[in-house]
Protein backbone atom coordinates (compact mmCIF):
# COMPACT_ATOMS: atom_id res chain seq x y z
CA UNK A 1 0.00 0.00 0.00
CA UNK A 2 2.76 2.18 0.74
CA UNK A 3 4.16 2.03 -3.14
CA UNK A 4 1.04 3.04 -4.11
CA UNK A 5 0.43 5.99 -2.06
CA UNK A 6 3.87 7.05 -2.78
CA UNK A 7 3.14 6.35 -6.43
CA UNK A 8 0.28 8.60 -6.58
CA UNK A 9 1.62 11.21 -4.48
CA UNK A 10 3.96 11.18 -7.15
CA UNK A 11 1.16 11.77 -10.06
CA UNK A 12 -0.02 14.88 -7.59
CA UNK A 13 2.96 16.52 -7.66
CA UNK A 14 4.83 15.89 -11.18
CA UNK A 15 2.38 14.87 -13.64
CA UNK A 16 -1.16 16.31 -12.92
CA UNK A 17 0.36 19.89 -13.00
CA UNK A 18 1.75 19.64 -16.18
CA UNK A 19 -1.75 18.55 -17.47
CA UNK A 20 -3.88 20.41 -15.02
CA UNK A 21 -6.30 21.71 -17.89
CA UNK A 22 -6.71 18.42 -19.75
CA UNK A 23 -8.33 16.77 -15.92
CA UNK A 24 -10.08 20.13 -15.66
CA UNK A 25 -11.56 18.80 -19.16
CA UNK A 26 -11.83 15.27 -18.51
CA UNK A 27 -13.50 16.53 -15.07
CA UNK A 28 -16.59 16.71 -16.96
CA UNK A 29 -16.90 14.19 -19.00
CA UNK A 30 -15.31 11.45 -21.37
CA UNK A 31 -15.22 10.55 -24.97
CA UNK A 32 -12.96 8.49 -25.54
CA UNK A 33 -12.58 7.05 -29.43
CA UNK A 34 -11.98 2.90 -28.92
CA UNK A 35 -13.02 0.37 -26.23
CA UNK A 36 -9.86 -1.63 -25.51
CA UNK A 37 -10.83 -5.04 -24.07
CA UNK A 38 -7.75 -7.51 -22.62
CA UNK A 39 -6.95 -9.37 -20.07
CA UNK A 40 -6.51 -8.34 -16.48
CA UNK A 41 -2.83 -9.40 -16.17
CA UNK A 42 -0.96 -7.17 -14.25
CA UNK A 43 2.07 -7.01 -17.52
CA UNK A 44 -1.07 -6.11 -19.98
CA UNK A 45 -1.17 -2.15 -19.76
CA UNK A 46 -2.80 -0.22 -22.49
CA UNK A 47 -1.76 3.14 -21.51
CA UNK A 48 1.43 2.39 -21.00
CA UNK A 49 1.87 0.18 -24.73
CA UNK A 50 -0.05 2.61 -26.70
CA UNK A 51 1.22 6.40 -24.92
CA UNK A 52 -2.06 6.86 -24.75
CA UNK A 53 -3.31 10.11 -22.68
CA UNK A 54 -6.08 10.24 -20.01
CA UNK A 55 -9.52 10.00 -21.98
CA UNK A 56 -8.38 7.99 -24.91
CA UNK A 57 -8.86 4.78 -24.21
CA UNK A 58 -12.05 2.50 -22.47
CA UNK A 59 -10.74 0.28 -20.74
CA UNK A 60 -12.07 -3.11 -19.53
CA UNK A 61 -10.18 -5.78 -17.70
CA UNK A 62 -11.11 -9.67 -17.10
CA UNK A 63 -9.28 -12.94 -17.15
CA UNK A 64 -8.38 -14.10 -20.61
CA UNK A 65 -9.97 -10.86 -22.28
CA UNK A 66 -13.39 -12.95 -22.68
CA UNK A 67 -16.86 -11.37 -24.60
CA UNK A 68 -19.87 -13.75 -23.22
CA UNK A 69 -21.74 -14.34 -26.18
CA UNK A 70 -25.05 -12.45 -26.33
CA UNK A 71 -28.22 -13.96 -23.82
CA UNK A 72 -30.38 -12.84 -21.78
CA UNK A 73 -28.46 -12.45 -18.08
CA UNK A 74 -26.30 -9.57 -18.16
CA UNK A 75 -22.51 -9.68 -17.75
CA UNK A 76 -20.16 -6.51 -16.61
CA UNK A 77 -18.30 -6.51 -20.49
CA UNK A 78 -21.27 -7.12 -22.66
CA UNK A 79 -22.69 -4.11 -19.73
CA UNK A 80 -19.73 -2.22 -20.29
CA UNK A 81 -19.88 -2.87 -24.52
CA UNK A 82 -23.25 -1.42 -24.61
CA UNK A 83 -22.80 1.80 -22.73
CA UNK A 84 -19.44 2.38 -24.62
CA UNK A 85 -21.05 1.83 -28.21
CA UNK A 86 -24.63 3.67 -27.22
CA UNK A 87 -23.52 6.13 -25.10
CA UNK A 88 -19.88 6.87 -25.28
CA UNK A 89 -20.15 6.15 -29.40
CA UNK A 90 -16.55 4.57 -29.45
CA UNK A 91 -15.42 4.37 -33.39
CA UNK A 92 -13.44 0.70 -32.53
CA UNK A 93 -13.30 -1.95 -30.02
CA UNK A 94 -10.32 -4.12 -29.52
CA UNK A 95 -10.28 -7.25 -28.07
CA UNK A 96 -6.23 -7.90 -27.39
CA UNK A 97 -4.89 -10.88 -25.82
CA UNK A 98 -1.35 -11.52 -24.86
CA UNK A 99 1.61 -14.20 -24.57
CA UNK A 100 2.15 -16.37 -21.59
CA UNK A 101 -1.66 -16.26 -20.92
CA UNK A 102 -2.41 -18.11 -17.83
CA UNK A 103 -6.35 -18.26 -18.75
CA UNK A 104 -5.58 -19.66 -21.97
CA UNK A 105 -2.75 -22.12 -19.99
CA UNK A 106 -5.70 -23.67 -18.08
CA UNK A 107 -7.92 -23.73 -21.34
CA UNK A 108 -5.51 -26.65 -22.23
CA UNK A 109 -5.65 -28.15 -18.65
CA UNK A 110 -8.94 -27.53 -16.49
CA UNK A 111 -7.05 -29.26 -13.40
CA UNK A 112 -5.02 -25.89 -13.32
CA UNK A 113 -8.24 -24.38 -12.31
CA UNK A 114 -10.05 -27.57 -10.20
CA UNK A 115 -10.03 -25.81 -6.57
CA UNK A 116 -11.37 -22.44 -8.42
CA UNK A 117 -14.77 -23.44 -9.76
CA UNK A 118 -16.02 -19.50 -10.97
CA UNK A 119 -12.95 -19.37 -13.04
CA UNK A 120 -13.05 -22.59 -14.42
CA UNK A 121 -17.10 -21.63 -15.60
CA UNK A 122 -15.67 -17.72 -16.98
CA UNK A 123 -13.28 -19.88 -18.75
CA UNK A 124 -15.79 -22.12 -20.84
CA UNK A 125 -16.74 -18.79 -22.87
CA UNK A 126 -13.52 -19.60 -24.41
CA UNK A 127 -13.85 -23.25 -25.10
CA UNK A 128 -14.63 -22.80 -28.46
CA UNK A 129 -10.45 -21.92 -28.87
CA UNK A 130 -10.00 -25.24 -27.00
CA UNK A 131 -11.89 -27.57 -29.38
CA UNK A 132 -10.11 -25.70 -32.61
CA UNK A 133 -6.41 -26.21 -31.12
CA UNK A 134 -7.56 -29.72 -30.73
CA UNK A 135 -9.24 -30.50 -33.52
CA UNK A 136 -6.46 -29.20 -35.72
CA UNK A 137 -3.33 -28.82 -34.40
CA UNK A 138 -2.87 -32.07 -32.14
CA UNK A 139 0.46 -32.07 -33.24
CA UNK A 140 2.01 -28.68 -32.12
CA UNK A 141 4.81 -28.04 -28.72
CA UNK A 142 3.62 -26.67 -25.65
CA UNK A 143 4.30 -23.21 -26.64
CA UNK A 144 3.03 -23.33 -29.90
CA UNK A 145 -0.50 -24.66 -28.49
CA UNK A 146 -0.22 -22.17 -26.25
CA UNK A 147 0.10 -19.29 -28.49
CA UNK A 148 -2.36 -20.99 -31.19
CA UNK A 149 -4.75 -21.00 -28.18
CA UNK A 150 -4.20 -16.83 -27.39
CA UNK A 151 -5.37 -16.09 -31.31
CA UNK A 152 -7.95 -18.68 -32.01
CA UNK A 153 -9.19 -17.44 -28.25
CA UNK A 154 -9.37 -13.96 -30.04
CA UNK A 155 -10.58 -14.98 -33.11
CA UNK A 156 -13.75 -16.66 -30.43
CA UNK A 157 -14.39 -13.31 -28.74
CA UNK A 158 -14.31 -11.66 -31.74
CA UNK A 159 -17.70 -13.94 -32.74
CA UNK A 160 -19.19 -13.20 -29.48
CA UNK A 161 -19.08 -9.39 -30.20
CA UNK A 162 -21.04 -9.85 -32.87
CA UNK A 163 -23.96 -11.40 -31.46
CA UNK A 164 -24.43 -8.42 -29.41
CA UNK A 165 -27.32 -6.37 -30.69
CA UNK A 166 -25.51 -2.69 -29.95
CA UNK A 167 -22.62 -4.30 -31.69
CA UNK A 168 -24.25 -6.22 -34.64
CA UNK A 169 -26.52 -2.64 -35.15
CA UNK A 170 -23.17 -0.14 -34.91
CA UNK A 171 -21.59 -3.06 -37.84
CA UNK A 172 -24.12 -2.69 -40.31
CA UNK A 173 -24.35 0.90 -39.99
CA UNK A 174 -20.31 1.58 -40.65
CA UNK A 175 -20.09 3.49 -37.45
CA UNK A 176 -17.95 0.80 -35.58
CA UNK A 177 -14.92 -1.51 -36.70
CA UNK A 178 -13.94 -4.22 -34.80
CA UNK A 179 -10.05 -5.42 -34.03
CA UNK A 180 -8.76 -8.13 -32.68
CA UNK A 181 -4.76 -8.33 -31.61
CA UNK A 182 -2.31 -10.08 -29.45
CA UNK A 183 0.72 -8.55 -27.37
CA UNK A 184 3.98 -10.38 -27.10
CA UNK A 185 5.00 -9.29 -23.96
CA UNK A 186 8.95 -9.99 -24.04
CA UNK A 187 9.23 -9.25 -27.43
CA UNK A 188 6.90 -5.46 -27.67
CA UNK A 189 5.34 -7.05 -30.96
CA UNK A 190 1.57 -6.63 -31.51
CA UNK A 191 -0.08 -8.94 -34.31
CA UNK A 192 -3.67 -8.05 -35.53
CA UNK A 193 -6.00 -10.69 -36.95
CA UNK A 194 -6.52 -9.98 -41.07
CA UNK A 195 -9.89 -11.36 -41.87
CA UNK A 196 -9.19 -11.33 -45.39
CA UNK A 197 -6.40 -13.20 -45.01
CA UNK A 198 -7.73 -15.79 -41.93
CA UNK A 199 -4.51 -14.84 -40.01
CA UNK A 200 -3.06 -13.03 -38.29
CA UNK A 201 -0.14 -10.39 -39.30
CA UNK A 202 2.43 -7.55 -37.66
CA UNK A 203 1.22 -4.19 -36.81
CA UNK A 204 4.58 -1.57 -37.69
CA UNK A 205 4.42 1.68 -37.19
CA UNK A 206 3.72 4.08 -40.52
CA UNK A 207 0.91 1.17 -41.35
CA UNK A 208 -2.07 3.55 -43.14
CA UNK A 209 -4.50 0.88 -42.17
CA UNK A 210 -5.00 -1.84 -40.00
CA UNK A 211 -6.76 -4.83 -40.77
CA UNK A 212 -10.48 -5.24 -39.88
CA UNK A 213 -12.32 -8.72 -38.28
CA UNK A 214 -15.93 -8.21 -39.94
CA UNK A 215 -15.07 -6.90 -43.98
CA UNK A 216 -17.92 -9.28 -44.62
CA UNK A 217 -19.99 -7.81 -42.25
CA UNK A 218 -19.45 -4.04 -44.06
CA UNK A 219 -20.22 -6.33 -47.56
CA UNK A 220 -23.06 -7.62 -46.41
CA UNK A 221 -24.03 -3.73 -44.79
CA UNK A 222 -22.99 -2.14 -48.17
CA UNK A 223 -25.31 -4.97 -50.22
CA UNK A 224 -28.76 -4.26 -47.72
CA UNK A 225 -28.10 -0.58 -48.53
CA UNK A 226 -28.17 -1.02 -52.15
CA UNK A 227 -31.37 -2.78 -51.93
Amino acid sequence: MKRLIDGFEHFRQQVFPLQRELFKKLASGQSPGTMFITCADSRVMPELMFNAQPGELFVYRNIGNIVPPYAQHVSGVVAAIEYAVRVLQVRHIVICGHSDCGAMKALRKPELVRSMPSVAAWLKHADVARYVVEQNHAELSDEQCLQCLTRENVVGQLEHLRTLPVVAAALASGSLSIHGWVYDIALAELQAFDAQRGRFVEIRAGHDQLPEATPHLRFAAAVASAA
